[in-house]
């Protein structure tokens, strides 16, 4: 009975463990020692196989969650692009098929929506332990060092480049623009996008704009 009760606090201690930061057990290592944990907790309850279905569809929702990591990570390797090459491309298009922000969406609510819908999808994809692995580098005397552990951390650097981006679109978009007239209804259709986002509590792309 109390190897059962034991059993139980281990098998919440790992849910909670593969749940939260599944990046520590991404590595063949940490993966084989779970399973060796898991082999002997099941052991405890042969009768009626309850902590194996547990365990095994704790094993399940830890794959996916490395799996889906995985791919966000490849998606967003693939669609990195060196600036030098976005600047070439820019220049041999012709100068009819280069279309401006207003040509595209011309609401500014509807654009800010469209924002914060890639902020909670950057957002929803920064997980405990890329906060943890920041947090552990505080300590250092020479904290300017820290950003190289910020590569390291994908999810959260690719929130930073979004924010970057999204600024040096907004300036491009008002720099490209030879007009005053064209350019001073540039400046306040992106005063009006802003105002959206903080309507909608989107303060990360407001800040981006301004």
């Amino acid at each position: 009975a109390k190897l059962k009760s034991f059993a139980a606090k281990i098998i919440q201690l790992l849910k909670e463990w593969t749940e939260t930061f599944p990046y520590d057990f991404q590595d063949e290592k940490s993966m084989k020692e779970l399973k060796e944990i898991a082999h002997r907790i099941t052991q405890c309850d042969e009768e009626n196989g309850t902590v194996k279905k547990i365990i095994s569809q704790m094993t399940q929702n830890l794959l996916m969650a490395l799996s889906a990591r995985s791919q966000y990570q490849e998606i967003r390797e693939k669609f990195r692009q060196p600036v030098a090459d976005k600047g070439t491309i820019l220049k041999t298009k012709p100068q009819s098929t280069q279309k401006d922000i207003l040509s595209v969406c011309c609401d500014p609510l509807i654009l800010a929506q469209q924002l914060t819908y890639i902020e909670l999808e950057r957002v929803s994809n920064i997980y405990p332990e890329d906060l943890m692995q920041i947090v552990s580098h505080m300590d250092s005397l020479d904290n300017h060092k820290c950003r190289g552990d910020v590569t390291k951390t994908y999810n959260l650097e690719a929130y930073d480049n979004w924010f970057n981006c999204l600024s040096m679109l907004v300036a491009t978009e008002i720099c490209r623009v030879v007009k005053k007239k064209q350019r001073t209804r540039m400046v306040e259709f992106f005063i009006d996008v802003a105002r959206e986002c903080f309507n909608i509590g989107n303060f990360n792309s407001m800040m981006a704009i301004i």
